[in-house]
């Protein structure tokens, strides 16, 4: 193998996007690596750096999640009283059935089995969601026009 074949061969190797190549003939052993491996230590070691800087942020919230933590449990015994309606589909919410009608239920209105509480459009679809308790809306928990999940809790009910 003379120098132009070799040369050849870098070029090749270089352009084919190898990491290494081995070449082995009867008396020659040629082996070709790219600069592509400093890459890859670079990369691994760019997580490492940014590891420290995330961990100081951390504690920072951790700081005030206890007073979080003890509100929510405080609302938690309140609302453990009630009945959570929840959404029993994916899509928008909607308290009214088109924009210049009044709402179908507010905070304080008295329910029963059936009454429509309001419209979650899903795929150009609304569809009614019917309470299947009665009682009196404590608390709406989702804003109009907002997306919901499913088994997201939309209303508070008070069942007596």
């Amino acid at each position: 193998m003379d120098l132009k074949e070799i040369q050849n061969l870098i070029k090749f190797v270089a352009k084919s996007g190898a990491s290494e190549v081995k070449l082995e003939m009867d008396d020659i052993k040629i082996t070709i690596r790219t600069g592509s491996e400093s890459d890859t230590t670079i990369v691994q070691q760019m997580p490492m750096q940014a590891a420290p800087v995330m961990q100081q942020q951390v504690p920072m919230p951790q700081a005030g999640a206890p007073a979080e933590t003890s509100a929510a449990a405080t609302a938690d015994a309140e609302d453990s009283k009630y009945i959570t309606i929840k959404s029993p589909i994916i899509g928008t919410f909607y308290r009214k059935p088109s924009p210049d009608k009044p709402v179908f239920v507010e905070v304080g209105t008295d329910i029963k089995e059936g009454d429509v509480l309001c419209v979650i459009e899903a795929m150009k679809l609304f569809n009614e969601i019917e309470s299947e308790i009665s009682g009196k809306i404590v608390k709406v928990l989702v804003d109009d026009s907002s997306p919901v999940e499913f088994d997201q809790p939309l209303f508070l009910v008070d069942p007596s």
